[in-house]
């Protein structure tokens, strides 16, 4: 019997706190991740959509594959951005297990594997975080930085203060205080933990804005082409990434500024899995800047859809 996970029940399997430590895990000791399969399907007008096919497999347990349809416009319409399903098979007999919700499968692991990097790179005693975008990930990330992190302040910034304010309640619904960041630059000068999760193409985040000892969090921006943090962020900041074989092609945060000659793909200095494995060093003082760039991983999947079959076993 093939079993249909739902996203409800996807969240259930995957608190934040247990997929942080699984994709803490998985990175230590990776499973096989074939390059994912990326293709623009409206190629008079790139990143109106885009399906992804995303393999992963660990021959003694699972082997997993996302199918995602990744449509941007979806938000103003009211449709989720994501939406596809994760299937899991097992990878010693080969039979079908499962199919997942992908879309929330999707958004779990992405606010964790910040949440991750933020235990390598925040300060221990970061309080305050700042997210910037009001899309679904929003909300993801806030709990997901606050399982890691013991924070007192939460804001939500967006240049639409309504759609900040529901994602302030979807938090408090769900035990997680939080409040609208009226002015985004006076909320960024106090954060110790900025977040950011739009599609932007041009720099949302000042580097005057960013004090010392902070850390900043990039998800939103997905493309080559699209960027949420000025020149200034990347100068000052040690620069980290999710997996540099992405990254270096997708994280327009650092390969924009690296084609202007602002900055060499040189600078960054690691990835989760050269993080996780304690081979590079994480945050090395209480005044520096720390920057993550996330795009995702096929890894980070399978760890959270791994998570979901073990605790429905």
């Amino acid at each position: 019997m093939i079993q249909m996970i739902d996203a409800d029940a996807v969240a259930q399997a995957t608190p934040f706190p247990a997929l942080v430590n699984a994709l803490d895990a998985t990175f230590k000791s990776p499973p096989v991740t074939p390059p994912r399969h990326h293709y623009e399907v409206d190629s008079a007008n790139p990143g109106r959509m885009t399906l992804l096919n995303m393999p992963a497999w660990d021959a003694a347990t699972y082997m997993g594959v996302k199918l995602v349809s990744v449509a941007p416009e979806n938000n103003a319409k009211g449709l989720p951005t994501v939406n596809g399903f994760y299937v899991m098979f097992d990878a010693l007999n080969g039979q079908p297990l499962a199919f997942l919700d992908a879309a929330e499968l999707t958004a779990r692991r992405t606010a964790s594997a910040s949440a991750l990097a933020s235990r390598y790179l925040s300060r221990a005693d970061a309080k305050r975080l700042l997210v910037v975008g009001t899309g679904k990930l929003s909300a993801y990330m806030a709990q997901a930085h606050a399982a890691v992190r013991d924070l007192d302040g939460i804001e939500i910034w967006g240049r639409d203060a309504g759609k900040a304010a529901n994602i302030v309640a979807m938090l408090r619904d769900a035990g997680v205080a939080a409040s609208v960041a009226e002015d985004l630059e006076a909320s960024a000068r106090q954060a110790d933990i900025i977040s950011c999760v739009t599609s932007s193409k041009t720099p949302i985040v000042k580097g005057a804005w960013v004090k010392p000892g902070s850390h900043v969090d990039l998800v939103g921006a997905f493309r080559a082409d699209m960027r949420e943090t000025d020149d200034e962020v990347v100068k000052k900041a040690r620069l980290f990434v999710d997996t540099f074989e992405n990254a270096m092609k997708e994280a327009g945060d650092i390969l924009i500024p690296a084609a202007a000659g602002v900055i060499s793909t040189d600078d960054v200095e690691a990835d989760l899995f050269s993080l996780a494995s304690g081979e590079k060093a994480g945050r090395n003082g209480v005044e520096e800047i720390t920057l993550f760039k996330s795009v995702g991983a096929s890894l980070e999947d399978f760890a959270a859809a791994s998570l979901v079959m073990k605790s429905m076993a």
